[in-house]
């Protein structure tokens, strides 16, 4: 069974900094810039890993859990205009097609439409079509693009009643 719980902080060892890191590791290596461990990442990206605490002050931290094993994690990012964020989404992959992100981002969801949120937005890299697909189900759809990174895929979804709630597992 999948719990989802709200991070409230805590030493790492919950299981959020190892999720952080091997969401950034893998994605560096999909970018094509593989390093072999959190020292070689961005400065950025390892200081997440070092004190999520601080890099995500504003935000929602979400975890996945069975018992005491961290299976997956999404932040949602405190809403600027109306409209907040899901990132670092991420599922240990010896659990991935259980419906560990599907929690997460109905949990997440859920969440900003009891505070008032009324959008949801995320950008995702093109190679990820299984998570592309998730969000589909989720009730995304593909936008005009607000990053100018390339290879991106910027997607919205209303938090409320408008928005379909997926019953596909992730």
């Amino acid at each position: 069974m999948t719990d989802v719980v709200r991070w409230r902080g805590g030493d790492g060892g919950d299981g959020l900094t190892a999720l952080l890191a091997a969401y950034h590791l893998c994605t560096e290596e999909e970018k094509g810039v593989p390093v072999t461990g959190v020292d070689g990442l961005p400065e950025r990206y390892r200081a997440e890993i070092a004190d999520p605490g601080a890099a995500f002050a504003d935000d929602v931290v979400l975890l996945a859990r069975s018992g005491d094993m961290a299976l997956g994690c999404v932040v949602v990012t405190a809403p600027v205009d109306g409209a907040a964020e899901v990132k670092r989404l991420w599922t240990d992959p010896a659990h991935r097609g259980r419906g560990v992100a599907s929690a997460l981002l109905n949990t997440g969801i859920d969440h900003l439409a009891r505070t008032g949120v009324g959008t949801v937005r995320l950008s995702v890299w093109k190679w990820r079509t299984d998570a592309i697909a998730l969000y589909e189900r989720l009730g995304f759809a593909v936008t005009t693009s607000w990053d100018d990174r390339p290879d991106l895929v910027c997607m919205t979804r209303p938090t409320t009643a408008g928005g379909r709630r997926g019953c596909g597992r992730a």
